[in-house]
């Protein structure tokens, strides 16, 4: 009898934002790979604020992306913790995340997202990230809604 590693199949990326629809996007996935076998990649991107003119003030101390690990290690500890079996990897990259995201889904069985929603109406629509993702990715991609 051998103790080793199960062979994972496939890889499923998760967009991570902190939000509780994309929270919701990771348990998901989670599920999703526990029943496949795949690794979760759970990215979270960030970038420099930027603005016209004068720069942005930026508080001493600012840590973006630091700030987005901590994110990342989070929302991997609580789904860890309710999926066990399942292969999670941080990711933190620099850029914008519509394309961040593009690009990690190459090679990927699944492109997870959340959508905030923005009441009634505007819950109808896409955001602009999930949107850019479904037109674009190179893997199917879900946006599911919180409390969905």
């Amino acid at each position: 009898m051998t103790t080793e590693e199960p062979q994972r199949a496939g890889r499923i990326v998760v967009g991570c934002d902190g939000s509780p629809a994309g929270a919701a996007a990771l348990g998901w996935a989670a599920d999703m790979a526990e029943s496949t076998g795949a690794t979760v990649e759970v990215i979270a991107a960030w970038q420099w604020p930027t603005g016209y003119g004068a720069g942005p003030m930026i508080p001493t101390g600012y840590d973006p992306s630091g700030d987005a690990s901590r994110i990342v290690g989070e929302a991997i500890e609580t789904a860890g913790a309710a999926h066990p079996g399942v292969a999670f990897v941080p990711t933190v990259v620099e850029g914008h995340p519509a394309t961040v995201l593009v690009d990690a889904s190459r090679g990927a069985e699944l492109l997870a997202l959340g959508s905030r929603g923005h009441g009634e109406l505007g819950g109808l629509l896409l955001g602009s990230v999930a949107g850019h993702c479904a037109a674009h990715a190179h893997c199917p991609v879900l946006v599911l809604r919180q409390g969905t």
